[in-house]
């Protein structure tokens, strides 16, 4: 079987189409600095691609979607480059079992399996079999350590990975693909329904939860409007590093989270918006005022820009497509203390919690606060 390869700086998703197609000598030369470009598979005669294959390694990534021949997408697999430059991790990848062939891309009906692989051997396979909402049943990958890593093929040397999907039994014969000539040549950004290197989750209107008069909304209310923020304590950092972590899940390894923050006391604002709402047991229009955000207070100059804070284990060359870094919690707590009292201050919380008594919020060297 003859496979045509051809190559483009990215690929439109909605489109199912290369972006600007370009020659296997300049994707060659896009490999060799990093930049983003995609490889496109193709059997003569079939309108949907076999699979596409996109590479960015200043990003430490190669994708790859398979499509069936109905153009839609199957299988989405994400390798990441780390520190062997030999090997890709196979980090995560999702498998569609599309019941028929009217049932529409990514039905939220469809079965599908997911599988989270992490360098260090963990990973979990968690399997939908009703799709979205019907259930899911979670386990270990059943992989051995090595099988969650593959080979890093030479530019040029990939080969069609999809092939048992197709059901080619014999290695395919590559042919390369006839460039057209671009409409719209140059290094442009790509368009938004182009296919990406997955990006961490971005933050939101920071700074804005803080300034009455704003208007923001959670999704379900589109009128909120910010309120002036309610100064709630002070939290005093003698050692200079500030703990940000979860209170009710501790295994003794200390705060989740810590950032170094000049020696001293800082204030707390929570910030605060008011919306209205319809009051369905009441049956009535109803106005109140909620809490959205807690901040420790550094500086009165506003942050011009911000950035996700990371745990000792957090490496963002893992993180897959809107993935964030955080602390685990039981319940939807979370805690700014100083880090050097932070072993005294959870022996005070689970005292509270176990024996019930009035825990201590507070002393000269140190105090928790919600966040």
């Amino acid at each position: 079987m003859v496979v045509e390869v051809g190559y483009a700086q990215a690929w439109d998703l909605e489109g199912c189409a290369p972006w600007r197609p370009i020659s296997a000598e300049e994707a060659r030369e896009r490999d060799a600095a990093g930049l983003p470009y995609v490889v496109v598979y193709r059997e003569p005669g079939r309108e949907a691609p076999l699979e596409v294959r996109l590479v960015s390694w200043r990003d430490h990534y190669v994708g790859l979607w398979v499509y069936d021949a109905q153009g839609r997408r199957t299988y989405d697999l994400d390798m990441r480059l780390l520190d062997d430059p030999s090997r890709l991790l196979r980090r995560y990848s999702v498998g569609w079992y599309y019941t028929g062939p009217e049932m529409a891309e990514f039905d939220k009906a469809c079965p599908r399996i997911t599988v989270d692989l992490f360098p260090d051997g963990r990973g979990r396979r968690t399997v939908e079999r009703q799709g979205q909402g019907g259930g899911s049943y979670a386990t270990s990958p059943g992989l051995r350590n090595d099988e969650f890593w593959v080979d890093r093929p030479a530019f040029g040397e990939w080969p069609l990975l999809s092939a048992q999907v197709h059901g080619l039994m014999e290695p395919p014969a590559f042919e390369a693909a006839e460039v057209a000539e671009a409409a719209d040549p140059g290094d442009g950004d790509a368009p938004a329904t182009c296919w990406r290197p997955p990006r961490p989750a971005q933050p939101g209107p920071i700074n804005e939860l803080f300034r009455p008069g704003v208007r923001v909304t959670d999704g379900y209310h589109p009128e909120m409007t910010v309120v002036e923020p309610c100064r709630v304590g002070t939290l005093h950092v003698p050692s200079g590093l500030l703990a940000v972590s979860g209170p009710d899940i501790d295994h003794g390894d200390g705060p989740r989270i810590t950032v170094p923050v000049p020696p001293g006391e800082y204030v707390l604002d929570e910030a605060r918006v008011r919306f209205s709402y319809h009051c369905e047991w009441r049956d009535a229009e109803v106005t109140t005022t909620k809490s959205t955000a807690v901040r420790l207070l550094v500086s009165e100059t506003p942050a011009a820009s911000w950035e996700m804070a990371l745990g000792p284990d957090d490496d963002p060359r893992l993180f897959i497509e809107q993935q964030i870094a955080g602390f685990d919690t039981d319940g939807a707590t979370g805690c700014f203390a100083d880090a050097g009292a932070w072993e005294p201050l959870i022996a005070l919380f689970e005292r509270g919690l176990i024996r019930g008594s009035r825990i201590w919020t507070g002393t000269r060297t140190s105090t928790t606060v919600p966040c």
